[in-house]
């Protein structure tokens, strides 16, 4: 008589606690460790941008597409988004020689001199991540100014309460004045940037089942940070080690523009726990949710967590923007977003001040670590 083999379900893989910095301390998710796939057009899809002017029947069907790609994974790529080539190529061109100079010469735009984090960020001076290494990543960043906003300002007549929340300091400008076109060439790629965003917010505002002009006053004086990094090659590191470039975390804002080279490095956390690559792609954009819109749609929209492993031998550069609504603005749950079994999540509060608090979060995770 045949016996029958006793067989037992395979253990499931060996899992940790990622712990993640928010603006009201740490949260925990639960990872995988198996090792990081390939995204799926489905995790990450390419959505078309050229309806974005579209008759109000295209805007929609491309407002659908953005709703269900932020509702699933929160990252997307953008193809057709009108930022144009040459644009893209002078600000890469000068990311590349600011990086690329002595470091005497960067240290005099040393986020050290900053009051809002502005200028050149060392390698290892922040650990964005509790549970990573300090990141091997330099950076240069500038923020919202209205004397260069695309949308005609007159800096004399910003409302005070606007005024408060502006970051601007000029010593990044000062400090590379050396550096042929740096200036505008950086803020020629920002414009482009902030003009997209203003146009994208819209969609999102479909998308979110309430009316197309919903965010327009919202974003008037917006939060828009320009960021590049450079991300140094990885030679010979030994099998099973990893090179963090940029720990894990979530974005502040309602979302980010991301431009990065053919080099490759981003890795997001899937549904399910596992973090799968998203490569580049030529022409595109990635784009992803920030914990902002994360809270304004109750939680519909998903900010996800992301990182950056750079294990090629060569260096990597990426340009990210971040774009948020009026600093000054408080800003509740979307009406469209709740119901009576459905209540707001999250009390009304400015992206200004959200922002403020995940910084010195940050801060203070990257002081402890030092």
């Amino acid at each position: 008589m045949a016996t029958m083999t006793e067989t037992t379900a395979p253990a499931a893989p060996e899992s940790y606690k990622l712990e993640l910095m928010s603006a009201y301390g740490p949260v925990y998710r639960d990872v995988l460790r198996t090792p990081a796939r390939n995204c799926t057009s489905s995790e990450v899809p390419v959505i078309d941008l050229t309806n974005l002017s579209g008759t109000e029947e295209q805007r929609r069907a491309l407002a659908e597409t953005i709703r269900e790609a932020s509702e699933n994974t929160g990252f997307f790529y953008i193809k057709n988004h009108g930022i144009p080539r040459e644009v893209i190529n002078a600000a890469f061109a000068q990311a590349q020689a600011f990086f690329t100079q002595p470091e005497e010469k960067k240290v005099a735009v040393s986020n050290r001199k900053s009051k809002f984090f502005n200028g050149w960020a060392r390698k290892y001076d922040i650990k964005i991540s509790p549970t990573d290494k300090p990141d091997n990543r330099e950076g240069f960043s500038f923020r919202y100014d209205p004397r260069h906003d695309p949308e005609t300002k007159d800096p004399a007549a910003v409302p005070a309460d606007v005024q408060k929340w502006l970051k601007v300091e000029d010593f990044v400008w000062d400090g590379t004045a050396h550096l042929p076109n740096f200036k505008q060439d950086m803020v020629s790629y920002w414009q482009e940037c902030i003009t997209l965003a203003r146009r994208m917010i819209r969609m999102f505002a479909l998308a979110l089942d309430a009316p197309e002009n919903y965010f327009d006053n919202l974003v008037t004086y917006p939060g828009s940070d320009s960021v590049f990094n450079y991300y140094p090659k990885n030679e010979g590191s030994a099998e099973g080690l990893v090179d963090v470039g940029l720990g894990a975390h979530t974005d502040l804002q309602c979302f980010t523009f991301l431009w990065q080279d053919d080099v490759g490095g981003l890795q997001v956390l899937n549904k399910d726990g596992q973090w799968v690559k998203v490569p580049p792609m030529q022409d595109t954009f990635v784009v992803n949710i920030g914990d902002f819109m994360n809270r304004l749609s109750n939680d519909r929209f998903k900010s996800t967590v992301h990182r950056v492993y750079n294990h090629a031998p060569q260096d990597r550069y990426s340009m990210p923007f971040f774009f948020g609504l009026n600093h000054n603005e408080q800003c509740a749950v979307l009406p469209s977003c709740t119901s009576e079994t459905n209540p707001a999540k999250y009390e009304p509060i400015s992206c200004g001040e959200w922002c403020r608090l995940r910084f010195e979060k940050t801060f203070e995770v990257s002081k402890s670590s030092s």
